[in-house]
């Protein structure tokens, strides 16, 4: 599977981006979609995810200003940022898993960073 992020940038405080994830197959097909961050010098941090099944889970963080999104025709999850903070800043990863036949976790995709900058 492959992983296409886009729609990084730079945004004022209290400004919103949306961050799309393309990949080459269905979401539908995949049983984890989401997006992880890296803040310089911090560690990979789960932001939020979309699961088979249909729940979704937040970071406490991002929790009434992030939206999760899927649109399996598109074969895309978007991540609407809303009431960006300077510590949204960060290295933005989309990422995708596979279950095993058991239910664990099997393989897991990465797409590319991309950069999102929140200015004070």
């Amino acid at each position: 599977v492959q992983l296409q992020a886009s729609g990084g940038g730079l945004v004022q405080t209290g400004g919103s981006l949306t961050l799309s994830c393309a990949a080459s197959r269905s979401p539908s097909s995949l049983n984890v979609m989401g997006w992880y961050r890296q803040a310089p010098g911090k560690q990979l941090d789960l932001v939020a995810r979309y699961i088979s099944g249909g729940s979704i889970n937040y970071t406490e963080s991002v929790k009434g200003r992030f939206t999760l999104s899927r649109d399996n025709a598109k074969k895309t999850v978007s991540l609407q940022m809303n009431s960006l903070k300077p510590e949204d800043t960060a290295v933005y990863f989309c990422y995708a898993e596979e279950f095993t036949p058991w239910g664990t976790t099997g393989r897991i995709y990465w797409g590319q960073g991309t950069q999102v900058t929140v200015s004070s």
